[in-house]
């Protein structure tokens, strides 16, 4: 299977986010693609204690300083590079990662996430 290409990586700055939806296992799910250096990080667009998207706007998942994810429902703050709640009512849930690769400079759906 090739890889599904989301966006390159330059089209990201630095930290910075965006939205996708994708299938995933058959299923069309929205996740979200975090930038910080050279490293991405891939989550599902919903917050483990509310249920509900992250995002307040389109490709808007960062706190205002951009060191965390901040959920628009409560304001849980998740870190970037593994997704673990660090403030707000879900204190230690995490993100439900997904796999993404970097090949060519092109940020892409993980091979084991398209199975």
């Amino acid at each position: 299977m090739t890889e599904a290409r989301l966006c390159r990586l330059e089209d990201l700055d630095d930290p910075d986010s965006r939205g996708f939806e994708v299938r995933i296992a058959g299923e069309t799910e929205s996740i979200l693609v975090v930038r910080r250096g050279g490293s991405v990080h891939g989550y599902i667009n919903r917050c483990p204690h509310a249920g509900s998207p992250l995002d307040w706007m389109p490709d808007q998942f960062l706190s205002l300083d951009k060191r965390h994810i901040q959920c628009a429902t409560h304001d849980a703050l998740f870190t970037l590079d593994a997704g673990e709640c660090v403030a707000g009512p879900c204190v230690g849930d995490r993100l439900t990662p997904v796999a993404l690769e970097l090949v060519d400079g092109w940020v892409c759906l993980g091979r084991q996430a398209q199975s």
